[in-house]
């Protein structure tokens, strides 16, 4: 497929859903769990707070004060380790939050662009819970409290190193989630150049001085319709300051692109619609 082909995602009206495909979870994975009448029982979630360890059954996971809760396991550095934690700094919580991949800091990076998130806990408990082979025990890789007060819990593992016990894993965290009213989504990939497009803006996602007033410049040179990025930008009093005010107010959504095309000069930029704005 070419660039031409993809279809299109509008930075200024996506949800982060539109930023991966979608990975279902196999009927063979959920038929290796032990899902009883009483699965909700058997299995249980244990927290982590600054007083101790907070443990619950499956089917209490929504009564847990998850603003309350630290991550469930420490963020390890040693050398030779074959994955890079870290910490990634997010302008919808404004604090940072740790990450063991770094396919991780791309989702906590996509959460932040996206702009419903209200908080994100990553490593938020560990899991028991019960297979045709006994009891298993898995930790998800981030709750996200969404500002509509919903949440959603993540998985991030790219694609190639799914096996087949992470796939029961996941089943099980699916089922968990799913039994609460949550959403449950596996991150294994991207479409193609949305993260790469999302990473450029992001340079300029924190607070940015205007004394030039060149948001404004900005704003004024679409109100003849789409333009292509470097047009609107020589548009402005000064270009070169100019296209700094222009990925601002693209991260915010005060402007839109297509994620799906390599961002350029030749990008057609857009005024949102009053819908997109929310």
């Amino acid at each position: 497929m070419t660039v031409g082909d993809l279809p299109e995602v509008r930075s200024e009206a996506c949800g982060l859903e539109e930023l991966f495909p979608p990975r279902p979870i196999s009927d063979q994975s959920r038929d290796s769990l032990w899902l009883s009448s009483q699965w909700p029982r058997r299995w249980s979630a244990t927290w982590r707070t600054p007083e101790g360890e907070l443990a619950c059954p499956a089917r209490d996971l929504a009564a847990v004060p998850v603003l309350e809760c630290v991550p469930v396991r420490r963020f390890s550095w040693r050398a030779s380790q074959r994955h890079r934690p870290g910490l990634q700094f997010m302008v919808s919580t404004g604090r940072l939050h740790g990450f063991e991949s770094l396919e991780e800091q791309k989702l906590l990076l996509a959460l932040d662009f996206a702009g419903s998130v209200a908080e994100v806990l990553p490593q938020p408990f560990r899991l028991r819970f019960e297979a045709d082979d006994g009891f298993h025990e898995h930790v998800p890789d981030f709750l996200a409290v969404l500002r509509d007060g919903s949440r959603w819990l993540f998985d991030v593992r790219p694609a190639p190193l799914i096996r087949d016990r992470d796939e029961v894993a996941f089943a099980a965290a699916q089922e968990a989630a799913w039994a609460v009213g949550w959403r449950y989504s596996v991150v294994a990939g991207w479409r193609p150049h949305v993260l790469s497009v999302i990473d450029a803006l992001s340079a300029q996602r924190r607070t940015l001085k205007d004394p030039l007033g060149l948001q404004g410049q900005l704003l004024k040179g679409m109100s003849a319709g789409p333009v292509g990025f470097g047009e609107l930008v020589v548009r402005t009093s000064l270009p070169a300051v100019a296209r700094a005010h222009a990925l601002h107010l693209l991260w915010h959504r005060r402007l839109g692109v297509d994620l799906a095309r390599p961002l350029s000069d030749r990008s057609l930029v857009r005024s949102p619609t009053k819908a997109s704005r929310g």
